[in-house]
């Protein structure tokens, strides 16, 4: 591993010193494993293979996960610009995120009608993933509303925020703000700059009184991007 290149490399992006040491130790954790048991030399001489069978030897030992690891290597890839594995190392860390994340529930979002989140739960759909799998097309929607008894723009209004909630960060109370000002799904976010974003927002909050602050210009920076990466998964 070239540590002094990388070190100016964490530096320059802005790392604190304990974050740094951080990152160094797991590269270095896995350049050893790499030397001892799969008889590769140097960092860049790997294969996603390599990386895979790295993560499967951390994670022989009960409730140990790799996450933490692949955080730390991903730094090192993109450092050498190593496209391929810097993907990899990206795929394998989220799909730990996920395993480790606990599913939004759709009646923890700000303002739905309780009694409509009861009927959904009798029936097996709690979290954002159930709804948006029961109510992914119009037709879902509409037998749904019938054998539940529930009006069918109030099935929408859950898939929607639903939907909603697949961008980061996005749950309880931004997705009742988007949702209320109109932009109530990720391909209408997606269309927007964030700064005309976050403008509209604080107009509406002033305007309507909306309970919650407006976007914060960071949040809507990462709110766009993360929106137009997301494939589309409902019909609308």
């Amino acid at each position: 591993m070239d540590e002094e290149g990388f070190r100016k490399f964490l530096k320059r992006s802005g790392r604190s010193q304990s974050v740094l040491k951080r990152v160094i130790t797991y590269v270095k954790d896995f350049e050893r494993y790499l030397q001892e048991y799969r008889d590769v030399k140097e960092l860049d001489g790997m294969v996603p293979k390599d990386l895979e069978g790295f993560v499967e030897w951390i994670e022989k030992k009960p409730k140990t996960s790799a996450k933490t690891h692949l955080w730390a290597i991903k730094y090192y890839f993109q450092y050498t610009s190593n496209k391929t594995m810097f993907k990899r190392a990206t795929e394998l860390r989220e799909e730990r995120t996920k395993q480790g994340r606990v599913p939004f529930q759709i009646k923890k979002f700000r303002g739905v009608n309780q009694g409509h989140a009861e009927k959904l739960a009798a029936i097996g759909i709690k979290t954002v993933d159930q709804m948006l799998e029961a109510g992914r097309t119009k037709i879902k929607r509409q037998k749904l509303s019938e054998e539940r008894r529930i009006p069918l723009d109030a099935i929408l209004e859950f898939v929607k925020l639903s939907d909603l909630s697949r961008i980061g960060a996005v749950k309880s109370i931004r997705a009742r703000l988007y949702y209320d000002a109109g932009i109530d799904t990720p391909e209408k976010m997606a269309q927007w700059d964030p700064k005309k974003l976050r403008t509209y927002l604080i107009e509406f909050v002033e305007k309507t009184g909306f309970d919650g602050i407006a976007t914060l210009p960071k949040e809507a920076e990462y709110t766009v991007a993360q929106a137009k990466k997301l494939p589309k998964i409902v019909e609308y």
